[in-house]
């Protein structure tokens, strides 16, 4: 498995290009969603998340390997989550992030706000969970445009945008055609194995020499 840079969010975040939310959508926020739980393992080309871990208390936990034959790290990530009229979304605090990235402030928000949202459009299909992250370009070309309220900071290598409003206008805002990307940029697969039968298969793998896994 791939070294965790960064979840989730999302799933939502990819390292220097990030949309962040002033608010998340509506007040009807969800703690759990049942079809979250179990072990997923990522089946996507170009996700940095190699794994994630819903337990039966809903507690949400990202999975990496550090080191090759070491053990998975569980990295706890709080999520919440939102349907809105025939759509889910899932949903992520930056300050819940802290521990895992240093997220730069805000731009053009004075005062900076202390904490925003990551959010992400998800669908379940059986065993197979699809997680599409917001088109950070779209978003920003959105708020130039003037379509949306908010910032961007944008420079050779980085984009930061951040929309502004409240939980109502996000409501309205995550409808928006074209703010999440069409194709899912996180595909994972619910595993039929625990995560200690997971765990212990990789490590045995990697340990083993060359032409013998």
């Amino acid at each position: 498995m791939r070294v965790l840079l960064l979840a989730l969010c999302m799933l939502m975040l990819a390292g220097c290009v990030e949309t962040r939310f002033e608010s998340p959508p509506g007040e009807r926020i969800q703690r759990c969603d049942e079809g979250w739980k179990g072990v997923w393992l990522d089946r996507s080309e170009n996700s940095q998340v190699a794994g994630l871990l819903v337990d039966e208390q809903c507690r949400s936990f990202l999975l990496s390997q550090l080191e090759d034959g070491g053990p998975l790290r569980q990295a706890p990530v709080p999520l919440n989550y939102v349907e809105h009229r025939g759509q889910r979304y899932v949903v992520v605090a930056d300050a819940a992030l802290e521990e895992l990235v240093t997220l730069p402030p805000v731009h053009g928000v004075d005062p900076v706000p202390t904490r925003n949202f990551f959010i992400a459009r998800y669908r379940l299909r059986g065993s197979t969970l699809e997680i599409h992250k917001v088109d950070d370009r779209a978003a920003a070309r959105m708020i130039i445009d003037g379509a949306l309220e908010g910032t961007v900071s944008s420079t050779l290598n980085e984009l930061h945008v951040y929309v502004r409003g409240t939980r109502e206008d996000m409501l309205r805002i995550v409808e928006t055609p074209g703010l999440f990307e069409r194709k899912a940029s996180i595909v994972l697969e619910r595993s039929r194995r625990s995560l200690a039968e997971i765990e212990a298969e990789l490590m045995h793998a990697q340990r083993l020499p060359p032409g013998r896994n």
